[in-house]
């Protein structure tokens, strides 16, 4: 054949174009998602997403951190402690919870794969969790993931209409990340700048973190340098639940045991 095509090739087209018809935007979906919409208020359409049982897709993009490959050693990780939450103690069994994450990804990843890893599923709520590999590229390739984040978020409302959940890296252990130690926090500001310029909710991971090491030991919540173990990722899971509104005392997802 003068031309090979995977499979992967055709799902992937034929899922662009289903979600750009999903919208009822057509061949012109691009275009269309050129023009910055301004956002209605995601807090606001996430609960009301979250009543009454309805048919809602969630998916969760990032990098290793939210893969959750190894580090947890076959403990739950944030997304799947999100997903027993809401499809199981909240009785919202027809939520889909979809996760593309892949390890050593980046923004940059990301974009080149965006229909096939974000908006072939026409998701009602997109969370993004980049910024912990991305930064190994120092501050010459900040302005660029400061370029792209907001591109993507603009591709995906564009696209599917999505609410948009934004995370920031939590931090490193001290003095044992040469590569992204000294550059993760200008990331994390600009995820921050990011999330308050598109007015997508936020999840501050790296503040929740750094305020915990200030009353006890980092080292709890991580397995190596960057990678949270099974309570760091509850941990995170709490935060998500709480930037939400659906963190409950009495949840056992939300009792589960962590380290202070």
């Amino acid at each position: 054949m003068a031309e090979h095509i995977t499979r992967r090739m055709v799902l992937k087209s034929a899922a662009a174009l289903t979600a750009a018809v999903a919208v009822g935007k057509g061949a012109g979906a691009q275009a269309a998602s050129d023009a910055a919409p301004v956002p209605a208020d995601d807090l606001a359409r996430i609960r009301a997403l979250l009543e009454g049982n309805q048919a809602v897709k969630w998916v969760f993009a990032g990098d290793s951190i939210t893969h959750g490959a190894l580090h947890t050693y076959g403990w739950r990780d944030y997304p799947q402690l999100f997903e027993e939450r809401v499809r199981y103690e909240m009785g919202q069994e027809r939520n889909l919870v979809i996760r593309t994450a892949t390890s050593g990804w980046t923004i940059d990843r990301l974009k080149e794969d965006l229909d096939w890893r974000v908006l072939q599923f026409a998701p009602q709520v997109a969370s993004f969790h980049f910024g912990m590999n991305d930064c190994t590229g120092g501050p010459e390739a900040l302005p660029r993931f400061r370029e792209l984040y907001p591109d993507i978020i603009q591709r995906v409302r564009g696209g599917c209409g999505a609410a948009i959940l934004i995370h920031t890296p939590n931090p490193v252990l001290p003095n044992a990340e040469t590569r992204r130690g000294p550059h993760l926090e200008s990331y994390v500001a600009a995820v921050r700048e990011v999330a308050a310029q598109t007015r997508a909710i936020l999840v501050d991971h790296y503040a929740a973190f750094t305020e915990y090491a200030q009353k006890s030991n980092l080292h709890y919540l991580m397995n190596d340098p960057l990678h949270p173990n099974e309570y760091g990722h509850r941990f995170k899971a709490n935060l998500l639940f709480q930037a939400l509104g659906i963190h409950d005392p009495e949840s056992t997802v939300c009792r589960l045991f962590i380290p202070r």
